[in-house]
């Protein structure tokens, strides 16, 4: 049985493998695996940030001796979310692109705050106020890509991501990324029921459902928000690969992020 102390080792030294050119500020209390480690937990969490923050504290403060104030730990994650780039996937031939909405106050409640961050936005056919990530996956299922925008904004408008892999990938989608001024070259519009290599991708978000609770999140600043999904996207790629890729004889490769679930404790205690 993996305890969650032995997770959350094994996890740093998978960042630290990553991270080793990155050098440490002077004059910083953390070093940047400690950073992206911490990222990765609350992504994985998935709760807001004072319920991790008071998790953290409670049950492994002597891993992070050094852990700041909670405010402050959030504005890091915030300042240095460009270095979960570093776990973003190469891309592949083939790949598939898609978009997720995502809850961020529930639609009574829109309009309340000047400082409104979500937008009014169709999501799996029921209105949501909130954001729109969007997903770039290569064939085995990795994160190549990915952008987000309030949910009121068109799947077309993530057509970018497509153009800066041409040459290197065909893109599958589903007509909703198809834009009246010309598609990318490498995109491949697919009909409802065509191309079931598509599927891999709802596999992916439904991981991201179910383990990361991302279909509802707490956040009221954009930039915090764009953090949040930066660091889970680099949660996907390192998870699934824990184990390295294991493809059945008829070239399927399973993916399951399940087992590392901060909630799930018959796996993790």
């Amino acid at each position: 049985m993996t305890t969650t102390i032995d997770f959350i080792t094994a996890l740093f030294y998978e960042v630290d493998e990553q991270m080793r050119t990155i050098p440490k500020h002077p004059e910083a209390h953390l070093w940047p695996s400690e950073v992206v480690t911490l990222g990765l937990l609350h992504a994985l969490k998935g709760v807001g940030n004072r319920p991790f923050y008071r998790w953290l504290t409670r049950d492994y403060r002597p891993l992070f001796p050094r852990l700041p104030e909670r405010t402050r730990l959030f504005r890091l994650l915030k300042t240095h979310q460009d270095w979960t780039q570093a776990f973003l996937a190469a891309p592949t031939v083939l790949g598939v692109i898609d978009t997720y909405g995502i809850e961020l106050i529930h639609p009574m409640r829109e309009g309340r705050s000047p400082q409104q961050i979500g937008r009014k936005g169709l999501s799996n056919h029921r209105w949501i106020v909130g954001g729109k990530l969007c997903l770039l996956l290569n064939q085995y299922g990795l994160v190549v890509g990915w952008d987000c925008a309030a949910a009121n904004v068109a799947d077309n408008t993530f057509q970018w991501l497509i153009r800066q892999v041409d040459g290197r990938m065909i893109v599958l989608s589903d007509t909703a990324f198809h834009a009246a001024e010309g598609d990318p070259a490498n995109l491949k519009l697919c009909q409802r029921g065509a191309w079931e290599d598509r599927m891999l991708v709802e596999t992916v978000l439904s991981m991201l459902t179910v383990v990361c609770h991302l279909k509802k999140v707490m956040h009221r600043g954009w930039a915090y928000f764009h953090a949040r999904l930066a660091f889970t996207m680099a949660l996907f790629n390192v998870l699934v690969q824990w184990h390295g890729f294991q493809p059945y004889a008829s070239g399927f490769v399973p993916l399951s992020i399940a087992e590392w679930s901060l909630y799930n404790t018959s796996m993790i205690s």
